[in-house]
């Protein structure tokens, strides 16, 4: 294992070594002098494309890399997310007689333990295949774990891991956490998206979760032909939910069904706490009766109940339009720093927020929120949980496909309805009124209190009594650079009178000894100014032009999915789907 991560090694640092060099250069304009150069936006879109490629050439491990990155804004600018959000997990399925071994190492001979089999895969994926077959006179699906992956995916593991040490050298504490965090979930997700024993399990779990629903259709676990390798589920046959056209000709209500699609995340997410994670359009069909099928539970993820809350109150306070209840359900969440200048983050969010909404309240979309509240966290010291990541990167895949449906579609109306519905928005409209009660009541207790006080406090003022103590934080050791400036400009200031009455008075030694002292304090002083200067950070501005700026175009970022929609070739979606029968990534 060892030797093969050893070649892998230098196989990804031969092809990630042009990045390399361009960052070293970023840092010093010439590498090893000079210095840091100007990396503007369009510059990161050109190295964020360079690097997809690179992903998709290391093949599929880093493949999965990338597709978790693109749920990380706290990770990588929003260039590279929007960037990495278009990479697919399609790739050419193996040879019939390599995924033949599994099948017979896991089941038996394929001939022996299914009526009939197709040889040719349905769909290929970086981490499994799909292939169809025939079972106790019932159609079924069966997902082959890709031959030789366990293997693969050890070594690159061990190559990131590598790896980590010397990337995190070149970046900042902040996001030296994040990485870290990030490898540590990357290793998780992948071992548990390779285990179809655990999708199973999940699978089985949100089946149960919308029994008698008829609105939504999960293809059942064949349980006696499934193994941690081996995935054999009931083949279910469905229109390809953006195939419009389609669609329209079998009267299909679109606007009906984007609303119900997104009312199933709901509950996935809000209610029941355990939720399919993949929602693009080759994972989603619909049948004649406009029942919704969801394929491929590789990608699924739970949401613990404490942060079910959070969501809740973030998309009361969306609704309403509270920019403080949104950021505290963004501190309470992990995701905003508690240290965070909140003024800058609440004009962030109310100019999000203006710019994104129409003429009535509820007329704007929370892909475009949440997207542009995903541009700010690369610039914070912010930290993303993975389970919110994956949250927040479902929300806006599930509304892309519902805006293809329908594009005027109103996500926030929807899910304000489904809040009501569920009590939700009135529980959270009864809290408020509670707290703005009790600070009605520290207010009128104030207003009592206070009077006597300031009249204390003018009695000793009157007097000359009245003393001011005063504690100053000088956390950023401004004060003493200060002092350090004034001591070296004294310095300096004494160093060239004592160099020009030596030089017209003194021996030349004299005057070399002063005036090398006046240089070196000179360099002092110099130096103070230019480490002044790193220190000092300005409170970021940000205005309708910088927001735009920072919003990827529809074309590079999550409105990709309708891109994503047209790409697809295939009308019909099966048992487990056409294009990415694996999923992005998974997250229990």
């Amino acid at each position: 294992m060892n030797v093969r991560a050893y070649g892998r090694f230098f196989v990804v640092v031969r092809q990630f070594f042009p990045l390399i060099v361009a960052y070293l250069r970023d840092r010093r304009r010439f590498i090893l002098f000079g210095g840091q150069r100007e990396v503007t936006s369009a510059m990161r879109r050109e190295r964020a494309r360079t690097l997809l490629d690179t992903l998709l050439t290391l093949g599929p491990t880093f493949i999965k890399l990338g597709q978790i990155l693109s749920t990380r804004p706290d990770v990588l600018p929003p260039e590279y997310v929007a960037e990495f959000s278009k990479l697919q997990d399609e790739v050419p399925p193996a040879d019939w007689s390599e995924a033949e071994v599994v099948i017979r190492e896991e089941l038996g001979p394929a001939e022996e333990a299914f009526d009939s089999f197709d040889t040719d895969a349905i769909s290929g994926a970086s981490l499994g295949q799909v292939y169809r077959a025939e079972l106790d006179g019932e159609q079924v699906a069966v997902k082959v774990r890709r031959p030789g992956i366990e293997e693969l995916v050890e070594a690159d593991l061990k190559v990131i891991k590598w790896s980590l040490p010397i990337i995190i050298r070149f970046i900042g504490e902040a996001r030296s956490f994040s990485l870290e965090t990030l490898a540590d979930e990357f290793d998780t997700t992948i071992h548990q998206e390779i285990d179809y024993a655990r999708e199973a399990r999940m699978l089985e779990e949100i089946k149960a979760n919308f029994a008698g629903n008829d609105d939504i259709r999960i293809p059942s676990v064949v349980e006696s032909h499934s193994t941690p390798r081996v995935l054999t589920m009931e083949y279910v046959s469905g229109t390809k939910v953006t195939d419009t056209d389609k669609l329209d000709s079998m009267g299909i209500d679109r606007t009906g069904l984007a609303e119900r699609l997104e009312r199933i995340y709901l509950q996935m997410i809000v209610d029941d706490g355990v939720f399919h994670a993949d929602p693009h359009p080759g994972n989603l069909a619909v049948k004649p009766d406009g029942t919704l099928v969801f394929y491929d539970f590789g990608m699924s993820g739970r949401v613990e109940g404490y942060i079910q809350e959070k969501i809740i109150e973030f998309y009361i306070g969306i609704a309403n339009q509270d920019i403080d209840a949104i950021l505290d359900a963004l501190v309470e969440m992990g995701t905003l720093s508690p240290d965070a200048d909140r003024e800058t983050m609440g004009n962030v969010m109310e100019l999000a927020i203006q710019d994104v909404r129409g003429e009535e309240v509820e007329q704007y979309r929370i892909q475009e929120v949440v997207g542009q509240v995903e541009d700010t966290i690369y610039e914070f010291p912010l930290r993303l949980p993975a389970n919110l990541a994956l949250v927040l990167r479902v929300a806006t895949v599930v509304e892309g496909v519902c805006v293809t449906l329908e594009p005027n579609f109103d996500f926030i109306s929807v899910a304000t309805d489904y809040l009501v519905e569920e009590g939700y928005r009135e529980e959270g409209i009864k809290q408020f009124l509670e707290s703005r009660g009790e600070e009605v009541q520290d207010l009128a207790e104030a207003a009592v209190r206070t009077p006597p006080k300031l009249e204390q406090t003018l009695d000793s003022l009157n007097q000359g009594e009245l003393s001011v103590h005063a504690d100053l934080d000088d956390t950023d050791g401004l004060f003493e650079s200060l002092a350090n400036r004034l001591i070296f400009g004294a310095l300096l200031t004494a160093g060239v009178i004592s160099t020009a009455m030596l030089y017209s008075f003194a021996t030349t030694g004299a005057t070399v000894v002063a005036a090398a002292f006046s240089i070196g304090v000179a360099l002092f002083l110099v130096r103070s100014f230019r480490s002044g200067r790193s220190g000092t950070r300005a409170t970021p501005e940000f205005t309708r032009q910088g927001l735009s700026q920072q919003r990827p175009t529809e074309a590079e970022g999550t409105g990709g999915i309708e891109a994503m929609a047209e790409a697809g070739e295939d009308t019909e979606s099966v048992g487990a789907p056409t294009g990415d029968p694996e999923g992005d990534i998974e997250n229990d």
